[in-house]
């Protein structure tokens, strides 16, 4: 006789979910849990000391001064115990077991579960410089909390080295200018974000810096960064100098899974999973570790996106299919901003750089635009400067294959 597979899957009062990682898509995922019906036991479990909170404003709300760090909480004291969780904060996984299901921490104890969800996301990609113990990053909150008591001992007009013209350096770029200092941005491409975004786009994109009063230099090769007393010394390849008050590195993050090696899961720049998420049966990744399949307008193609919203998507999907048994119907569209050097970028989609791209709304000069990725006449992408209602008004582009000719017929995005 056959088996309900739904029934396998289908999670009951008496299961035990166990969270590897207590950031946004870890707390997403408890929520969602908890909305869908289930009402067996979760844990979560996180390596820092903080309750589960938002990243995103700790370059922007938070590093401007205009919130408080806490108010990025997103487990407050009310919400944990409405969601009837019991955190495990302060401890690191070091390993699975994928036939017991059972978490392995650094403090020696272990968690068995029925289910076990890896949520570990990234962390701050380091430089071999000499000095790096000394030069900050923007990851978490205590990455954050280093920050600021670096800058309350500097002196305003200080020079702030950035070392990193993408995403996050321009954010923590334009805090700086905005409190005062002097921030020199150093990006190693010709231009910023061109490895993201493409030639065109980043040609677009150049100009925003300058235009804020922000120093950006392309084509940097930093061989190394030392401490000289009270300052920072930053070596070029061919022995230039620039010297600075403080360093931050904004170079990217890195998946955490290496505590899963050895576990006979899946890792390729990441856990990979299928698309519903799932390692094996009972095993699942989500957020910005999970390596998943992704059904798109091309077809299917195996990605990890490090998107806030693809984390937020990854949890409610998870439940929602560990509760009924149903996978997503749907086709994700992935979706991320940066408020930088005064204006706010934003793209749907995961075009790849070369794409082909067609400004369709805007202009440069108007520091407001619209453009669209394609690939063999359908669209891909669409990218916007400042431009939030024209970019909405189009997403209907990537929900379901849509060739470049109509969207320019349509002109969704003027509507």
């Amino acid at each position: 006789m056959a088996r309900d597979v739904r029934a396998l899957i289908v999670l009951k009062g008496s299961d035990h979910v166990v969270i590897v990682g207590a950031g946004f898509s870890g707390w997403r995922l408890v929520e969602a849990l908890r909305r869908d019906g289930y009402d067996g036991a979760i844990t979560l479990i996180g390596d820092e000391t903080y309750a589960p909170y938002d990243r995103p404003p700790l370059s922007k709300h938070v590093l401007a001064g205009k919130w408080d760090v806490e108010r990025a909480t997103l487990a407050t004291p009310e919400r944990i115990k409405e969601t009837n969780v019991t955190l495990r904060l302060g401890v690191r996984a070091n390993a699975l077991d994928i036939e017991s299901n059972t978490v392995e921490l650094d403090d020696g104890s272990h968690v068995e579960g029925t289910h076990v969800v890896i949520a570990t996301g990234t962390r701050a990609r380091r430089l071999p410089f000499s000095a790096d113990a000394q030069i900050l990053t923007l990851r978490n909150r205590d990455d954050e909390l280093r920050m600021r008591l670096e800058l309350e001992r500097l002196a305003p007009g200080s020079v702030i080295v950035v070392i990193g013209g993408g995403f996050i350096g321009a954010e923590v770029a334009t805090q700086l200018k905005s409190r005062g200092f002097v921030p020199i941005v150093l990006e190693v491409a010709t231009r910023p974000l061109i490895g993201a975004l493409g030639p065109d786009v980043s040609s677009w994109l150049e100009r925003l810096a300058s235009d804020a009063g922000i120093e950006l230099r392309n084509d940097q090769r930093v061989s190394d960064v030392e401490r000289d007393a009270d300052e920072f010394v930053i070596r070029f390849e061919g022995g230039v100098e620039l010297r600075g008050a403080a360093v931050v590195v904004g170079a990217g993050a890195l998946p955490n899974f290496e505590w899963l090696e050895g576990s006979g899961l899946t890792l390729d720049n990441g856990v990979v999973v299928d698309e519903n998420l799932l390692a094996r049966e009972h095993i699942a990744a989500i957020g910005d570790v999970a390596r998943f399949s992704w059904p798109n307008v091309m077809g299917e193609e195996q990605v990890r996106i490090e998107h806030w919203e693809v984390a937020n998507v990854h949890a409610n999907a998870l439940a929602h299919y560990w509760m009924t048994g149903e996978g997503a119907t749907a086709l994700m569209v992935p979706y991320f901003w940066s408020d930088q050097y005064g204006k706010k970028i934003q793209m749907l989609g995961h075009a790849r750089p070369d794409d082909d791209v067609l400004l369709v709304s805007g202009s440069p000069d108007e520091g407001k635009w619209l453009a669209l990725y394609s690939r063999g006449g359908i669209v891909t992408g669409i990218v916007a400067l400042s431009q939030p209602r024209a970019l909405m008004l189009s997403k209907h582009l990537l929900e379901s294959p849509s060739t470049l000719d109509a969207a320019l017929d349509a002109a969704s995005w003027s509507g």
